[in-house]
């Protein structure tokens, strides 16, 4: 599955009046927005360094992000290969396609209950700026 970015391109969308979600248990961030964002960049780009690139990330804090979500699951998000004259890669393993499933499932869950709630509290916002 991993590579597969068909999965992932399905799950991520547009996100203009739509909440977030951080999944806080314990004292860990298991899944935010930010560490989501990583794994699907993970997948597309098949490697750790095209996903911090895509983020506009340090390699170094692109690793620590995927030490940090390793370490917070039973199993691995994400696996690594040894680089090589080939080079190395990574790949977003079944728990971390499951992680995202669920937190996808969550987050639209959660949007569709405050729907009404995040328009009126999208008119109190000033209009985006133009870039």
């Amino acid at each position: 599955m991993a590579g597969s970015g068909s999965l992932i391109g399905t799950m991520a969308k547009t996100r203009e009046e739509t909440p977030t979600l951080r999944i806080l248990l314990g004292a860990a961030l298991a899944l935010g927005p930010g560490k989501v964002a990583l794994l699907e960049a993970v997948d597309r780009t098949g490697s750790i360094t095209g996903a911090a690139r895509e983020k506009g990330m340090s390699y170094r804090r692109a690793w620590k992000l995927i030490e940090a979500m390793n370490g917070d699951f039973k199993a691995p998000l994400v696996v690594t290969n040894a680089g090589g004259s080939g080079g190395g890669g990574a790949q977003v393993t079944e728990a971390g396609f499951d992680a995202l499933t669920r937190y996808r499932s969550m987050e639209d869950k959660a949007g569709k209950v405050v729907r009404k709630e995040i328009a009126d509290f999208a008119r109190l916002l000033k209009p985006a700026a133009k870039s």
